[in-house]
């Protein structure tokens, strides 16, 4: 309840602050909360529903792609240490590089449709995924490993009761950071070869000079943001409390 407090008590601030900013600029590229929410209505008539789709449809998938990729890849790092060899100065090396920068590529290999997208989303996510995963997994101790080996534990139930929990830790933790930038790169990725997207719905209002409706988009897509950032807290303690029942079991 005093989450829900402090978070209805931000959502006022902000609307405050933009209705002051609004009125002290009084210019049209600015448009105070009232003129922004009445555009609400029209949202419909120019199908928001589907860009939503074809958003959370991209999104969807370039997470998954990189999650998959990322955790198995994590993992290997850490408990192959032969292939952590030559992995690991890989994602040293690339990882700081601006990897939106290999967008024309991704378009002029996959085409200008959901694939080079999707692809796209999932270069730049992946990595955050991988680190993060290595990371969680390598602070394991290795005397934890030696104590279930000693009980005649397999390579199953080590990875069951050792791996696996520690790289859902690392795997929302990377999520969760990932998300929002996974959420910009759908942004700049929908500006081109689609005509739907909220990135391109917010872009094809601003061309058009309809700013009630560019930022009623806005809106939109920090509101799915919101809701994608709660789901993700949602499944963390659902894990946390899986985590806890496995080990009281």
């Amino acid at each position: 309840m005093a989450k829900l407090k402090q978070l209805l008590g931000v959502i006022i601030g902000i609307h405050l602050v933009w209705w002051l900013v609004a009125i002290l600029l009084n210019r049209s590229i600015l448009p105070g909360p009232v003129t922004v929410y009445a555009a609400f209505p029209s949202l419909w008539q120019a199908q928001i529903g589907w860009h939503i789709y074809f958003s959370l449809y991209r999104l969807f998938w370039s997470l998954l792609i990189a999650t998959v990729i990322g955790v198995l890849t994590g993992m290997a790092i850490v408990r192959f240490p032969r292939l952590g060899r030559v992995l690991d100065p890989l994602i040293y090396l690339t990882y700081p590089i601006p990897k939106i920068a290999f967008l024309p590529v991704a378009m002029l290999l996959f085409g200008l449709g959901d694939l080079s997208k999707i692809i796209m989303i999932s270069f730049i996510v992946v990595f955050q995924v991988i680190i993060s995963v290595r990371d969680h997994v390598a602070a394991i101790p290795a005397s934890l490993y030696q104590t279930f080996a000693t009980l005649d534990a397999n390579r199953w139930e080590l990875f069951r009761f050792i791996t696996w929990p520690a790289s859902i830790t690392g795997i929302i933790s990377a999520l969760r950071i990932a998300l929002g930038t996974a959420i910009a790169t759908l942004f700049f990725t929908e500006v081109y070869g689609t005509n739907y997207g909220l990135g391109y719905f917010i872009m094809d209002a601003w061309n058009r000079l309809d700013y009630p409706g560019m930022y009623a988009g806005i809106i939109v897509i920090s509101v799915v943001a919101f809701c994608l950032f709660a789901l993700l807290n949602a499944i963390e303690r659902l894990t946390v409390k899986w985590q806890k029942d496995e080990i009281n079991a």
